[in-house]
């Protein structure tokens, strides 16, 4: 779609009373809605779903999107979906300037492919079955991250609204980035020649320390995936017959994951899997401990029972909130998420299994290169079998880390002033144990860019979990804090005077 540009391109400087305004008129009017129809559609990510192209929900996601992009009419937007051979589409938007010759550009980046059901949702909700209430979208996707493509376009209308001059505005959204984006990177290269001059990133793909203010994402974990399994026996033999002799193939796995990790403390022991952290973002961990206190780790659904008549709560690794931020951001760890080879309970009968197999997800500190990570440790599970046994491990994927880079002054103003302006607090720095593999590679490609990431997954919004949801007044006001950081991007006369000032 081509839509007309101004013939005038008036100036001014964004009123953010006037843009929180707008953008709440259009949450409430239509994004709501929308993503309450997006919820409905259970877009699951080709990893999850390997017959995605046949089912066709991510297809109808992506011209959901599209169509309701077009229709905003935004003046000077050009849209496409744009296919590879082979690989899941993406929605690539681009928006003249409307600032004289200016050749700067902002990406911004979300996706629309989720992740799967999972168990446990309350038995008023489920992830394909939306329901609004109290402030909260539940369902999921919502908030992981379908909204990003809403909330980046009505940002441009708040600032269209104010005919507030902006420099050229590109889009790429995703629908493979719950699968470690695999097909992003051949995209990115396609684009690369019609991206342009990147100064400012936004990616509206993750968390916030609490609702409070606006959050900056400051460091990114790293992934790496794969399936360990252990073979003792070609079928199932009675356990009495043979166990004793037969070593438990589950035996065998544990004895195997010894090696990669301390199971008293969840240390993980190989030292190529450690960093250090960086002095700046120790420092940080320690500002945002004395914001958020003990909720660094309450905000998570512990289980309790009763304790002699008081409740008693599973505990946390540690309840120093710093630590618990080093934690969950520089430190690796180890999740298993999946099994295979186990009968469910009911079907359990007297029979020493032939096979025992995990998935593994392992989280990776933010300077770890994952394709090392990998080769490592296969090498650690497979090597040397106890027994003998076919041990092997599959990798999925890997991706690295990411730590952003240094913030500039007119960045970290604009952070600030658009955190004060839409919350009446100063931005917050929070490191994240989540992964987005764009942004390693846009901070390898564009080097000198600013990187905006940040998101609406609070507390207890709990992404990939049950009763995921979306905090839609916090929504509302990160759609007018990103119009007005991009307003107050410099234009290249400005930056250079700025340099030649100090």
């Amino acid at each position: 779609m081509n839509a007309p540009l101004h013939k005038e391109i008036p100036s001014g400087v964004l009123d953010a009373a006037q843009a929180l305004s707008h953008a709440t008129q259009q949450w409430d009017r239509d994004i709501v809605r929308q993503l309450t129809d997006y919820i409905q559609i259970p877009a699951k990510s080709p990893s999850f779903d390997k017959e995605w192209s046949e089912h066709g929900y991510l297809e109808t996601v992506l011209r959901n999107a599209a169509a309701w992009v077009e229709a905003q009419k935004v003046e000077g937007l050009k849209l496409e979906i744009v296919r590879l051979p082979g690989r899941t589409p993406v929605l690539f938007f681009e928006i003249a300037a409307t600032r004289a010759a200016s050749p700067q550009t902002v990406l911004m980046y979300g996706h629309l492919d989720k992740q799967p059901e999972f168990t446990g949702w309350r038995n008023d909700l489920g992830p394909w079955t939306p329901k609004y209430e109290d402030g909260k979208l539940f369902g999921r996707g919502g908030a992981d991250d379908g909204y990003a493509v809403y909330a980046s376009i009505a940002a441009v209308q708040a600032l269209k609204a104010q005919k507030v001059p902006h420099p050229r505005i590109v889009g790429i959204i995703e629908t493979c980035e719950e699968s470690g984006s695999y097909d992003l990177l051949p995209y990115v290269d396609a684009l690369r020649p019609r991206l342009g001059e990147v100064e400012l990133v936004i990616c509206l793909d993750s968390g916030a320390g609490n609702y409070d203010q606006l959050w900056l994402t400051t460091s990114l974990r790293g992934m790496a995936s794969g399936m360990l399994r252990v073979e003792i026996l070609t079928e199932g033999v009675h356990s009495g017959d043979a166990s004793g002799l037969v070593p438990s193939s589950f035996r065998i796995l544990r004895h195997v994951l010894d090696r990669l990790e301390d199971s008293a403390t969840g240390r993980l022991l190989p030292a190529s899997l450690h960093c250090e952290v960086p002095p700046d973002r120790l420092a940080q961990a320690r500002a945002t401990a004395a914001i958020l206190g003990d909720e660094v780790y309450k905000r998570f659904p512990w289980a309790h029972y009763d304790c002699g008549g008081s409740t008693a709560f599973a505990l946390p690794t540690t309840t120093d909130p710093v630590q618990a931020l080093i934690n969950r951001t520089w430190t690796p760890t180890l999740s298993v998420t999946g099994a295979e080879g186990f009968p469910a309970l009911k079907d359990a009968g007297n029979v020493l299994r032939p096979y025992t197999a995990f998935k593994l997800s392992l989280r990776l500190p933010p300077l770890v290169d994952a394709g090392q990570a990998v080769q490592d440790i296969k090498k650690l599970l497979e090597d040397n079998a106890p027994y003998q046994a076919r041990v092997t491990f599959d990798s999925q994927g890997g991706a690295t880390g990411w730590n952003a880079p240094s913030m500039t002054s007119w960045f970290e103003r604009a952070l600030n002033d658009a955190s004060q302006a839409h919350f009446g607090a100063p931005c917050g720095y929070i490191g994240q144990g989540g992964t987005i593999p764009l942004m390693n590679m846009l901070s390898e490609g564009f080097p000198t860019a600013q990187m905006m990431v940040c998101g609406v997954l609070g507390p207890r919004s709990n992404a990939h979990g049950p009763n995921e949801f979306l905090h839609v007044p916090y929504a509302k006001r990160l759609t007018a804090a990103v119009a007005q950081v991009i307003a107050q991007l410099p234009s290249t006369a400005d930056a250079q005077a700025q340099t030649a000032t100090a």
